[in-house]
C-alpha cells in the first residue's frame, strides 16, 4: 500500500490558503504528508500510523526528505493520538482511510488493515476529529462513493458541514468511483466539482496531469 492514485489525489488538492497546522491519519509510508509539506511551505504536519513497519518507512522517508523539520511521525492510533494530545487544534486534517466496510477480509495482515474499516471506524474517526479542528479548519477525505454517504450523515452529526465534493471519475462518461470531501465547521453552500483520469485507455487527462506534475516523475 506504498502509493495509490487515491492517496496522490488527496496530497496533490487537500487544503487551500495557508494552513499551519496540518495532521495526516493513517499516513502510510508518508506520501500525502510529504506532498502537503511540499505545497504548504510553512506548515509543520502531523502524521499517524497504526502499522509499525509502515509507521517506519514513513519516518525513514521523513528524513531523507527536505521538509524532515517540518513532519512528526506518531507510531499509533489515531485515538490514542488524540488522548495524547487533547490541545491540538488543526487548519487542515487530512485521511485516506481504510473503508471496505463489514467486507470480505483481505488474505494479508497490512492489506487488511490498509482497507478494511470495521465497525464504527468512522463514527470514531469523525467524533474526535471535528472537536480538534481550528474554527476555519477543513477535514479532507478521500472515499469510495458508498461510504461517502454514510460518512456525509455522521459529519453533520458532529456538527461538521460540507464544503466541498470531488466526485473522481476514470473515465468521463463513467460513474463515480471515489468522492474527495472537505468539511468544516461553517455552514455554507457546498461546492461541487467532477474530477477525470483518464482522456482513453492508459492516457490520462491534462487535468490530471496538470494537478499532479509537481508530484510525479512521469510529467
Amino acid at each position: 500500500m506504498k502509493i495509490n492514485t487515491d492517496g496522490v489525489l488527496l496530497g496533490a488538492m487537500a487544503g487551500e490558503g495557508e494552513p499551519l497546522n496540518i495532521l495526516d491519519i493513517g499516513t502510510g509510508t508518508g506520501v500525502i504528508a510529504l506532498m502537503l509539506a511540499q505545497r504548504f511551505m510553512n506548515a509543520k504536519i502531523d502524521a499517524v500510523e497504526i502499522d509499525e513497519q509502515a509507521a517506519i518507512t514513513a519516518k525513514n522517508n521523513f528524513s531523507n526528505s527536505s521538509f524532515e523539520s517540518r513532519l512528526t511521525l506518531h507510531a499509533h492510533g489515531f485515538e490514542q493520538f488524540f488522548e495524547d494530545h487533547p490541545e491540538k487544534r488543526y487548519d487542515l486534517i487530512v485521511s485516506n482511510p481504510p473503508f471496505y466496510i463489514n467486507s470480505l477480509q483481505s488474505p494479508g495482515v497490512k492489506t487488511n488493515l490498509a482497507k478494511h474499516a470495521a465497525d464504527g471506524f468512522f463514527e470514531k474517526l469523525i467524533s474526535v476529529v471535528a472537536p480538534q479542528l481550528t474554527e476555519q479548519g477543513i477535514c479532507w477525505l478521500i472515499l469510495p462513493v458508498d461510504t461517502s454517504a454514510l460518512v456525509k450523515n455522521l459529519a453533520l452529526q458532529s456538527g461538521l458541514y460540507l464544503k466541498k465534493t470531488i466526485s473522481i471519475h476514470s473515465f468521463k462518461d463513467d460513474a463515480a468511483h471515489r468522492e474527495i470531501l472537505a468539511f468544516g465547521k461553517s455552514n455554507t453552500p457546498t461546492q461541487t466539482d467532477k474530477f477525470v483520469i483518464y482522456s482513453e485507455p492508459k492516457v490520462y487527462t491534462e487535468t490530471y496531469r496538470e494537478v499532479l506534475k509537481d508530484f510525479l516523475t512521469i510529467f
